[in-house]
């Protein structure tokens, strides 16, 4: 096996419009040594059927399924327990991976010794006519946690990476995961939040690169998790995790990623909100939300 052999965990569920692409992303990659884990989290359309057809046709695509919908933190925990590979990714089936995405990720690893890297994103957005998508720039709170390229910083030197909390953003050594047993919540929404303030704090060093390396699906038909934040209950599982997030980063002594999140937070993430909370017909909404800000730091 090589030294920067990659396992990608690939979860999904009822994403059969999407998912050929994310394979082809991955069957496109520059990167020669990985292999995908590709599970079907309970779906009922016809993603279980490319899944399979994936691994009967590639030696490298492994197919696992749950019987029912059991969410995304566990379809990536389902992944985990199946890395044999030294480096870890994902990518969620409804997204597209860039072409050297894998390739700069691991030689940036190999060469840093670090326990993570962590590249750049962009959003994919559907075409305002037409069925397709187009990928946008890079947004500036994305770039101020990858730009420039850094190796082997800690969280105390780039606090600003805080504010890259996605999974498939990031390549890990998958040594890391074990030692410190780290896995997805489950059973819950935005599972990404915790985790990734677990992984910043714990590493010792970690790297940024400022390359694209997943171009992130915004759903024309709305089905994805950051597009039903007008729901009440969405929101108090986002304002959850976005509360532990922070109280990880404070329980570390991170006071500058601290105020680094909050000051992102109140900047990115609480105007839209606070537009739906205006005309929002649940008072609920109103409250939670009013209550977030009330302890958000900054």
């Amino acid at each position: 096996m090589s030294s920067t052999a990659v396992t990608v965990i690939v979860p999904g569920f009822d994403v059969a419009e999407y998912a050929e692409e994310a394979l082809d992303s991955l069957r496109a990659q520059s990167h020669p040594h990985w292999t995908a884990v590709l599970v079907d989290d309970g779906s009922t359309d016809d993603t279980i059927r490319l899944f399979a057809d994936a691994e009967a046709d590639d030696p490298r695509f492994r197919f696992v399924r749950h019987d029912e919908q059991r969410g995304l933190g566990a379809a990536r925990n389902s992944g985990l327990a199946l890395v044999e590979t030294p480096y870890t990714a994902f990518l969620d089936a409804d997204d597209v991976m860039r072409p050297d995405a894998l390739s700069r990720l691991a030689d940036t690893l190999d060469r840093s010794g670090s326990a993570f890297v962590v590249g750049a994103y962009v959003r994919l957005r559907p075409d305002a006519e037409g069925p397709g998508y187009t990928a946008g720039d890079v947004q500036p709170w994305v770039t101020a946690a990858t730009d420039p390229a850094r190796e082997g910083v800690s969280l105390e030197q780039h606090p600003a990476a805080s504010g890259n909390i996605v999974a498939w953003s990031k390549l890990s050594r998958t040594d890391f995961w074990r030692e410190h047993d780290l896995r997805f919540p489950e059973g819950r929404y935005y599972e990404d939040q915790v985790l990734a303030q677990r992984m910043y704090t714990l590493a010792p060093a970690f790297d940024t690169i400022p390359d694209v390396v997943v171009e992130w699906r915004q759903r024309r038909d709305g089905g994805s998790i950051t597009q039903r934040l007008g729901e009440v209950d969405v929101l108090r599982d986002y304002l959850e995790a976005l509360g532990e997030g922070i109280a990880v980063l404070r329980a570390a002594g991170a006071d500058a990623a601290v105020r680094e999140r909050g000051k992102l937070i109140r900047t990115l993430d609480l105007p839209p909100l606070e537009r739906l909370a205006e005309t929002h017909p649940d008072p609920a909404y109103r409250i939670a939300l009013e209550s977030f800000t009330a302890m958000l730091p900054g």
